[in-house]
This record gives C-alpha cells, sequence and structure tokens, in this order.
C-alpha cells in the first residue's frame, strides 16, 4: 500500500525505521504549508488533528493497511511545535496488533522537548 498523505505538502517522512512492534521516524515539517496561515497568522502551530492524522498515516505505512481511528485516550499536548523554530519532529510509535484491531502508543518530541503523548486504536479497513 502505498497511500497518499491527507494533507499534500505538510511534511516529508526523512526517516522511517521499524524494530519489531516500535517504529521511529523523523519528519520535517513545511513551514510555508497553507494549514498554517490559519492556525495561527504569524504565530504558526501544527494543529492536533494534522499531529493525529500524521500518526494514523504513519502506523498505515508500518502495517500495509488503511485505518481509521476508534478510539484517542491519554491525549497530551505538553508543548507547542511551531514549524519556524521546530522544522523537524521525532514521533516513536509502539504499536500492537490484535485481529482487526491496532493500539498505538505515541510519542512525539522536538529537540529534547516532549510535544504530545497519544494512546490510540485505530481499527483496521476492510
Amino acid at each position: 500500500m502505498d497511500k497518499e498523505i491527507l494533507i499534500k505538502g505538510l511534511y516529508d517522512i526523512k526517516a522511517f525505521d521499524i524494530n519489531e512492534d516500535i517504529i521511529t521516524a523523523s519528519v520535517w515539517l513545511n513551514k510555508d504549508h497553507e494549514v498554517f496561515e490559519g492556525h495561527f497568522p504569524g504565530n504558526p502551530i501544527m494543529p492536533g488533528v494534522c499531529m493525529m492524522q500524521m500518526i494514523k498515516e504513519l502506523t498505515e505505512k508500518a502495517i500495509d493497511r488503511e485505518l481509521f481511528l476508534s478510539v484517542a485516550s491519554n491525549v497530551k499536548f505538553m508543548a507547542i511545535i511551531n514549524p519556524e523554530k521546530n522544522d523537524t519532529i521525532h514521533l516513536i510509535l509502539n504499536i500492537n496488533q490484535v485481529d482487526d484491531q491496532v493500539k498505538v502508543k505515541t510519542t512525539v518530541s522536538f529537540e529534547e522537548t516532549l510535544a504530545l503523548k497519544l494512546n490510540a486504536t485505530f481499527k483496521i479497513s476492510a
């Protein structure tokens, strides 16, 4: 499955590694993307919903299946990601697949700063 990302041009995967059930990825954020014009003018902030979509897309890439989000829990936004100041983020996704469900524990960071913690359950599309 080589599916296109939902928000074209928002990010580019620079590194992607799968070691058993753990994915590590480095992603470059396009500070000039139009999503930042509205979120927020003069002070761009990576939208949380875009982060969740990115996590979904990276998980899909890892397991080569289409997914949809069924549950998001323990969602903690701990730091603002400003793409003008921090254009590269690092994600660690711990995946546990059981039947048609994929549970993912994720952390997102930049430099030494933890920006997001998320537990999500995705269902595999038929």
